[in-house]
């Protein structure tokens, strides 16, 4: 990469996690879209492979972006050639040599940033260790954080103060000192590494790393919106001394997902069909795998909630195979088949477009915060089921500072997307359906508040908004740091 055509060359580098891989790419489409700007994603071929397409259509818009590829060693872990990321696993058992795979990838990662010599690195919050090459080459790393300024706020306050440390109890709440906002939490929602962190093994090292890393770099890149957290984009800044930019969830801004008639998934025209505001859409994520026992309640749960519904479930068995549906009620699937009153996706579902269609009234979530972004955007209120990671932060952004969603009551932290924690139960479920979507005082408050955001988060991408100037601050003052 040559400096002297004064473009602003950029190196992105993803975690190899659908949920990571989305936002950093369409990240670098928004850097590629600004004058001046030439992009390098540094990935693997099957990963490539899965954004190609829009890859393609931001250069053939006249964008400079590209693909730098690396092998991945799948052969060296014992891996299937084209499982690359953890989406694409097709066993538990393949989960640790992708992690042993990824860990290979670090030092050909780092050569192929050495001859590149890009002027900046912009690499996902997991890859810590490209701070070190980043100092190595005297420039600048920025970190894309995949979720929002409140749960960054919230951690940061958890670990100064250790409030739960002065319960009695997993099940006792707290309030977390220092915010803007009154939030309660208990210990058992809280991540293992933040309370015992010589207990945590990898997490807890890995943790460490990713919070020296984020004291030594420039700033950090966040997929959220300030105005739907604006006391927590000043909190970091003045309380925590971060130095961030709000650039949205790009897949919203470029239009992901726009569908044709000749691309009109099946899905949608069954929502056609359907009540405005009337149907439930219940999705959790590539990665979640519940026990059958989980997926049993759920079932039980709109059967019993009345609702038109649709359902994404993702089930994988232990030898890759999809199972059969003995874990569901008995009859339930032909008695919704009779009905007509719901669908189930055993296959991918183009989320975008289902939230925003008319008929979809409420979004059972696991707090994902792509997913809860793209709800937010759609309008559409969120029944939240945190399950790991951030999500419990965010579930308390979306009801309680936000205020639309109503929470299940899930309230146990799991250490991996193998979901262990105690089963939520179907009338907790059915509880919460009923509370979002039965045209009371307090559903009718949630549905206008997740309208108001919506709208928030639509004018925060246009010209003049706060997102577009914060990406292209940031890309004028990256190119004054390192081409002036």
């Amino acid at each position: 990469m040559a400096a002297q055509d004064k473009n602003l060359n950029a190196l992105f580098l993803p975690y190899f996690i659908t949920s990571h891989m989305t936002p950093l790419v369409d990240t670098a489409v928004l850097f590629a879209s600004r004058p001046g700007v030439a992009v390098t994603i540094l990935t693997t071929p099957s990963n490539a492979l899965m954004f190609q397409p829009s890859v393609d259509r931001a250069a053939s818009a006249g964008h400079r972006i590209t693909f730098h590829t690396i092998k991945f060693p799948a052969a060296e872990v014992g891996l299937p050639e084209g499982i690359e990321n953890y989406g694409s696993v097709a066993s538990r058992g393949m989960i640790p040599k992708v992690s042993l795979a990824i860990s290979l990838l670090r030092e050909p990662m780092a050569q192929a940033i050495r001859d590149l010599r890009p002027h900046c690195i912009v690499s996902d919050v997991m890859d810590p260790w490209t701070v070190d090459i980043a100092e190595e080459l005297n420039i600048p790393r920025l970190i894309l954080s995949t979720t929002n300024c409140f749960s960054e706020c919230v951690y940061y306050q958890l670990k100064i103060h250790k409030p739960y440390e002065k319960v009695r109890s997993d099940s006792e709440s707290f309030v977390v000192p220092g915010l803007p906002d009154e939030i309660e939490m208990t210990s058992a929602q809280l991540e293992d590494y933040l309370k015992t962190p010589e207990d945590s093994g990898n997490s807890g090292e890995l943790m460490n790393q990713i919070e020296d890393a984020e004291t030594r770099s420039y700033g950090i890149v966040f997929t959220s919106y300030s105005e739907i957290e604006p006391e927590y984009v000043q909190h970091s800044k003045n309380v925590m001394g971060r130095k961030s930019w709000h650039v949205g969830l790009p897949s919203l801004i470029l239009g992901k997902e726009s569908e044709t008639n000749e691309e009109r998934h099946r899905c949608l025209y069954w929502l056609d069909n359907q009540q405005p505001g009337s149907v439930l859409y219940v999705s959790f994520g590539s990665l979640i795998r519940f026990p059958d026992t989980q997926f049993f309640e759920i079932a039980l749960a709109l059967e019993e909630s009345g609702r038109p519904f649709v359902w994404v479930v993702r089930k994988i068995g232990k030898t890759g195979e999809k199972e059969d549906e003995d874990w569901l009620p008995e009859g339930f699937r032909e008695r919704v088949l009779e009905s007509n009153k719901g669908l189930m996706m055993r296959e991918w579902a183009p989320q975008i477009s289902i939230l925003a269609h008319p008929a979809i009234g409420g979004f059972l979530t696991h707090c994902g915060w792509n997913s809860a972004m793209e709800g937010m955007a759609a309008g559409v209120p969120l029944i939240t089921c945190p399950l790991l990671a951030e999500q419990f932060y965010n579930e308390k952004l979306i009801t309680r500072v936000l205020k639309i969603g109503v929470e299940v009551g899930s309230g146990v932290w799991n250490r991996s997307p193998q979901i262990l924690s105690p089963v939520v139960g179907k009338d907790k479920i059915a509880k919460a359906v009923s509370r979002l979507m039965d045209g009371s005082e307090e559903a009718e408050e949630i549905r206008r508040q997740a309208k108001e955001v919506s709208v928030m988060m639509k004018k925060s991408v246009e010209e003049g908004g706060s997102s577009s100037s914060d990406l292209n601050s940031l890309i004028e003052e990256l190119k004054a740091y390192v081409l002036y």
